[in-house]
């Protein structure tokens, strides 16, 4: 039973700020101006101001062909979901760091400590109608760790979302969710799991090989490979370093090079983030950033048209704004970027900067204003429109990045 008393303001602003270096925000890069914005208000979306910026934004985009194919769901298992989280996330003294990164999901997801799966479903519903009609949010289940035995590794399990969790809302809402399984392929069953989950309307399957340990190289692999290449389901894949989640902390997991055993077996591959966090060994032993041997995969022309990147998260901080100018300097690769936004990340105010992006020469200096009036509303509709204002050397991002519905929908052969 928590207390009702309420610390100083002083003490309070303090625990904000702690909570805010625990997720890897508070940078020396980071401008004072961004500490004031450290909590979601979770303002009423059906408020969010209307500007002349996200009108353009929509411009030669059809709502129907948007789809966010990276949509997190957050909760407690507290309304018969079926999440689980670990102890860790609620142990302030001995894991404080994975403590206060759980608040912060919470924080931006506008979850209370109580009823948080109803909430996090009930917020999610108010964002979704209040955008365009027709798009949706594609939203990922989140599968446990698994050993090399193919059983699961509980204690190594960060977050667990239930595949048919998952399911139940696409089904639910079909209006505004998609949804997309996530199946460890170590597991004794995870060829079947998968031929149930994609006749069940999953568009794609989510890993997370740093956190669930998975080595995307290992012939273990293999005979989900062969199933999901069948099948004609894409993999949405994690690449580069991973500091969201704890778990089996396997970080040369995430190396994009350990994916070549996918494509070669016939998946679509899509690389999370296009590797844009972190340093990763190429085959010549150089430590190298994650992101040129991403560039590298997708100068492979045996792969182009089954290695794909999801550009989520690649406006966070944390993340080098020359990458960006190469995402969208590299027209030749827009065909095969698709949008996602990462929510809830795109909730925490303080990790993305309108402001940074301007003075960076990315940004219309009038289009931070009515930017971040978004963002304090509506956190889909501002990484989205942010993601359509910026610029470099005169080039955007194509109107095809965020048609991302054909991809999803194309069929077997």
């Amino acid at each position: 039973m928590k207390s009702n008393h309420r610390p100083p303001a002083v003490s309070r602003a303090r625990r904000r700020f702690l909570k805010l270096a625990a997720t890897g925000l508070a940078t020396a890069s980071m401008p004072a101006s961004a500490l004031f914005r450290l909590t979601n208000q979770c303002l009423d979306p059906s408020g969010t101001p209307a500007s002349a910026l996200e009108t353009a934004a929509w411009q030669g985009i059809n709502p129907t062909d948007w789809w966010d194919c990276h949509t997190h769901i957050v909760g407690s298992g507290d309304g018969g979901s079926g999440i689980t989280q670990t102890p860790d996330m609620h142990a302030p003294l001995q894991h404080p760091i994975q403590t206060l990164q759980h608040w912060a999901y919470a924080n931006a997801a506008c979850i209370p400590d109580s009823n948080q799966d109803a909430a996090f479903i009930k917020r999610l519903r108010a964002l979704m109608d209040t955008t365009p009609k027709g798009a949706k949010a594609m939203l990922y289940a989140f599968d446990r760790a698994h050993g090399a035995s193919g059983d699961p590794d509980h204690a190594n399990t960060a977050f667990f979302v239930p595949n048919e969790y998952a399911q139940s809302l696409a089904q639910a809402y079909p209006e505004r969710f998609e949804w997309v399984a996530s199946i460890h392929p170590y597991r004794q069953d995870c060829v079947t799991v998968l031929e149930k989950a994609v006749a069940n309307g999953a568009r794609a399957v989510k890993w997370l090989p740093p956190a669930m340990g998975i080595d995307p190289a290992s012939p273990q692999c293999d005979r989900f490979y062969k199933a999901a290449a069948q099948l004609n389901i894409p993999i949405i894949t994690h690449g580069g370093e991973e500091n969201a989640l704890h778990g089996a902390d396997q970080p040369l997991f995430g190396n994009p090079l350990r994916l070549r055993r996918a494509l070669d077996a016939g998946v679509r591959v899509v690389i999370a983030h296009c590797a844009t966090l972190g340093t990763d060994v190429d085959e010549d032993g150089r430590e190298v950033r994650s992101f040129d041997l991403f560039a590298k995969l997708m100068a492979d022309k045996q792969w182009q048209d089954r290695l794909f990147g999801d550009i989520s998260a690649i406006t966070l901080r944390n993340r080098d704004m020359e990458v960006i100018k190469t995402l969208l300097t590299e027209t030749s690769w827009h065909g095969r970027l698709l949008y996602g936004s990462d929510y809830p990340l795109t909730g925490i105010l303080p990790l993305i900067s309108p402001e940074a992006f301007a003075k960076a020469g990315l940004l219309a200096a009038d289009a931070v204003e009515p930017l971040l009036a978004l963002q304090d509303y509506h956190p889909f509709r501002f990484d989205f429109v942010l993601k359509r204002s910026l610029v470099w050397q005169g080039k955007r991002f194509a109107d095809s990045i965020f048609a991302t519905r054909p991809f999803f929908t194309r069929k077997t052969g």
